[in-house]
Protein backbone atom coordinates (compact mmCIF):
# COMPACT_ATOMS: atom_id res chain seq x y z
CA UNK A 1 0.00 0.00 0.00
CA UNK A 2 1.26 3.18 -1.20
CA UNK A 3 0.64 6.03 2.07
CA UNK A 4 1.33 10.01 0.72
CA UNK A 5 1.94 11.85 3.75
CA UNK A 6 1.02 15.41 4.23
CA UNK A 7 2.06 16.90 7.09
CA UNK A 8 1.24 20.12 8.44
CA UNK A 9 0.22 22.32 11.38
CA UNK A 10 -3.11 22.41 10.87
CA UNK A 11 -3.24 25.46 12.55
CA UNK A 12 -6.42 25.22 11.40
CA UNK A 13 -7.29 22.92 8.67
CA UNK A 14 -9.16 24.80 5.83
CA UNK A 15 -10.42 23.65 2.68
CA UNK A 16 -7.12 24.51 0.91
CA UNK A 17 -5.79 21.50 2.90
CA UNK A 18 -8.67 19.45 1.86
CA UNK A 19 -8.58 20.15 -1.63
CA UNK A 20 -4.66 19.33 -2.04
CA UNK A 21 -5.17 15.79 0.10
CA UNK A 22 -8.16 14.70 -1.73
CA UNK A 23 -6.69 15.54 -5.11
CA UNK A 24 -3.81 13.53 -4.55
CA UNK A 25 -5.66 10.79 -2.72
CA UNK A 26 -7.59 10.49 -6.04
CA UNK A 27 -5.33 11.91 -8.66
CA UNK A 28 -2.09 9.86 -8.46
CA UNK A 29 -1.26 6.28 -7.31
CA UNK A 30 -1.63 6.72 -3.46
CA UNK A 31 -3.87 4.23 -1.93
CA UNK A 32 -4.21 6.98 1.04
CA UNK A 33 -3.39 10.40 2.26
CA UNK A 34 -2.56 10.64 5.90
CA UNK A 35 -2.61 14.36 7.10
CA UNK A 36 -0.05 14.21 9.62
CA UNK A 37 -0.57 16.70 12.22
CA UNK A 38 2.98 17.98 13.52
CA UNK A 39 3.44 19.13 17.17
CA UNK A 40 5.87 21.22 15.95
CA UNK A 41 7.89 22.81 12.64
CA UNK A 42 11.74 23.36 13.66
CA UNK A 43 11.09 26.38 10.74
CA UNK A 44 7.75 27.66 13.08
CA UNK A 45 7.38 28.90 16.21
CA UNK A 46 5.14 26.61 18.55
CA UNK A 47 3.53 29.92 20.66
CA UNK A 48 0.68 30.62 17.94
CA UNK A 49 -0.22 26.93 17.71
CA UNK A 50 -3.77 25.48 19.05
CA UNK A 51 -3.37 22.43 21.36
CA UNK A 52 -2.00 19.23 19.23
CA UNK A 53 -5.33 17.53 19.88
CA UNK A 54 -7.60 19.92 18.92
CA UNK A 55 -5.89 20.54 15.39
CA UNK A 56 -6.12 16.62 15.56
CA UNK A 57 -10.14 16.61 16.09
CA UNK A 58 -10.45 19.45 13.50
CA UNK A 59 -8.68 17.42 11.11
CA UNK A 60 -10.85 14.34 12.00
CA UNK A 61 -13.62 16.46 11.50
CA UNK A 62 -12.56 17.86 7.94
CA UNK A 63 -12.43 14.15 6.52
CA UNK A 64 -15.39 12.94 7.59
CA UNK A 65 -16.18 9.71 6.38
CA UNK A 66 -13.44 9.82 3.21
CA UNK A 67 -12.02 6.53 3.26
CA UNK A 68 -9.15 7.70 1.53
CA UNK A 69 -8.09 10.54 3.96
CA UNK A 70 -6.66 9.81 7.61
CA UNK A 71 -5.57 11.70 10.24
CA UNK A 72 -2.63 11.03 11.78
CA UNK A 73 -1.34 11.81 15.28
CA UNK A 74 2.01 9.86 14.72
CA UNK A 75 4.47 12.78 15.61
CA UNK A 76 2.83 13.41 19.23
CA UNK A 77 5.03 11.05 20.83
CA UNK A 78 7.52 11.45 19.02
CA UNK A 79 10.56 13.82 19.78
CA UNK A 80 10.28 17.72 19.19
CA UNK A 81 10.93 19.72 17.31
CA UNK A 82 9.65 16.97 14.91
CA UNK A 83 12.35 16.17 11.90
CA UNK A 84 10.61 14.16 8.81
CA UNK A 85 13.67 11.90 8.15
CA UNK A 86 12.92 10.67 11.95
CA UNK A 87 8.92 10.19 11.25
CA UNK A 88 9.85 8.27 8.15
CA UNK A 89 12.48 6.08 10.04
CA UNK A 90 9.29 5.31 12.27
CA UNK A 91 6.80 4.86 10.14
CA UNK A 92 8.88 2.41 8.22
CA UNK A 93 9.71 0.39 11.03
CA UNK A 94 6.08 0.52 12.67
CA UNK A 95 4.59 -0.45 8.95
CA UNK A 96 7.21 -2.12 7.28
CA UNK A 97 3.86 -3.36 4.70
CA UNK A 98 3.67 0.51 3.63
CA UNK A 99 5.37 2.86 0.86
CA UNK A 100 5.45 6.44 1.89
CA UNK A 101 5.77 9.39 0.02
CA UNK A 102 6.08 12.58 1.30
CA UNK A 103 3.84 15.21 -0.14
CA UNK A 104 4.82 19.02 0.07
CA UNK A 105 4.18 22.41 -1.43
CA UNK A 106 6.70 23.98 -4.03
CA UNK A 107 7.60 26.70 -1.36
CA UNK A 108 9.19 23.77 0.83
CA UNK A 109 11.16 21.65 -2.09
CA UNK A 110 13.15 24.70 -2.85
CA UNK A 111 14.39 24.92 0.64
CA UNK A 112 14.44 20.86 1.13
CA UNK A 113 18.10 21.40 1.38
CA UNK A 114 18.08 22.53 4.83
CA UNK A 115 15.91 19.62 6.33
CA UNK A 116 17.41 17.09 8.65
CA UNK A 117 18.73 14.65 6.90
CA UNK A 118 17.05 15.81 3.32
CA UNK A 119 19.72 13.22 1.29
CA UNK A 120 18.53 10.28 3.10
CA UNK A 121 15.00 11.64 2.40
CA UNK A 122 15.52 11.67 -1.74
CA UNK A 123 17.19 8.49 -1.45
CA UNK A 124 14.44 6.30 0.13
CA UNK A 125 11.10 8.21 -0.35
CA UNK A 126 9.22 9.85 -3.21
CA UNK A 127 8.22 12.95 -3.07
CA UNK A 128 5.14 14.48 -4.69
CA UNK A 129 5.01 18.03 -4.71
CA UNK A 130 2.08 20.45 -5.69
CA UNK A 131 3.36 23.46 -7.43
CA UNK A 132 2.34 27.12 -5.77
CA UNK A 133 1.81 29.94 -7.33
CA UNK A 134 5.39 32.44 -7.16
CA UNK A 135 7.26 29.96 -5.78
CA UNK A 136 10.55 28.80 -7.73
CA UNK A 137 11.12 24.65 -7.17
CA UNK A 138 14.57 25.11 -7.11
CA UNK A 139 16.93 22.54 -8.19
CA UNK A 140 15.82 19.39 -6.79
CA UNK A 141 12.65 19.95 -9.44
CA UNK A 142 14.55 17.34 -11.55
CA UNK A 143 16.01 14.96 -8.98
CA UNK A 144 14.33 11.10 -10.04
CA UNK A 145 12.47 11.06 -6.32
CA UNK A 146 10.77 14.46 -6.91
CA UNK A 147 7.28 14.29 -8.99
CA UNK A 148 6.16 17.78 -9.57
CA UNK A 149 1.34 18.07 -10.20
CA UNK A 150 -0.82 20.55 -10.90
CA UNK A 151 -3.03 20.06 -7.98
CA UNK A 152 -5.86 22.35 -7.55
CA UNK A 153 -4.73 25.01 -5.48
CA UNK A 154 -6.67 28.37 -3.20
CA UNK A 155 -5.11 31.40 -2.04
CA UNK A 156 -5.71 30.79 1.46
CA UNK A 157 -4.03 30.25 4.83
CA UNK A 158 -4.33 29.50 8.28
CA UNK A 159 -3.21 32.53 9.79
CA UNK A 160 -5.64 34.84 7.97
CA UNK A 161 -8.16 31.93 9.36
CA UNK A 162 -6.89 32.53 12.83
CA UNK A 163 -6.91 36.18 12.55
CA UNK A 164 -10.63 36.54 11.06
CA UNK A 165 -11.73 34.61 13.73
CA UNK A 166 -10.30 36.53 16.38
CA UNK A 167 -11.82 39.83 14.59
CA UNK A 168 -14.96 38.01 15.11
CA UNK A 169 -15.67 37.58 11.24
CA UNK A 170 -16.96 34.87 9.52
CA UNK A 171 -14.99 31.61 8.23
CA UNK A 172 -17.81 29.70 6.59
CA UNK A 173 -16.27 28.06 3.34
CA UNK A 174 -13.06 28.68 4.42
CA UNK A 175 -12.99 25.86 6.39
CA UNK A 176 -14.35 22.70 6.00
CA UNK A 177 -18.53 22.61 7.44
CA UNK A 178 -17.72 20.66 9.94
CA UNK A 179 -14.96 22.55 11.23
CA UNK A 180 -16.96 25.88 10.86
CA UNK A 181 -20.01 24.28 12.90
CA UNK A 182 -17.16 23.10 15.55
CA UNK A 183 -15.18 26.73 15.40
CA UNK A 184 -18.73 28.44 16.01
CA UNK A 185 -19.35 26.48 18.88
CA UNK A 186 -15.69 26.85 21.37
CA UNK A 187 -13.23 29.39 22.30
CA UNK A 188 -11.01 27.99 19.71
CA UNK A 189 -8.96 30.76 18.42
CA UNK A 190 -10.77 33.66 19.51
Amino acid sequence: MKIGLFFGSFNPVHVGHMIIANYLANNTDLDKVWMVVSPQNPFKEKKSLAKDNDRLHLVNLAIGDNFKLKASNIEFDLPQPSYTVDTLAFLKEKHPDKKFVLIMGGDNLKSLHKWKNYEHILEYHQIYVYKRPDYDLGELQDHPSVKILDAPLMQISASYIRKEIKEKRSVRYLVPDAVFEYLEKTTLYK
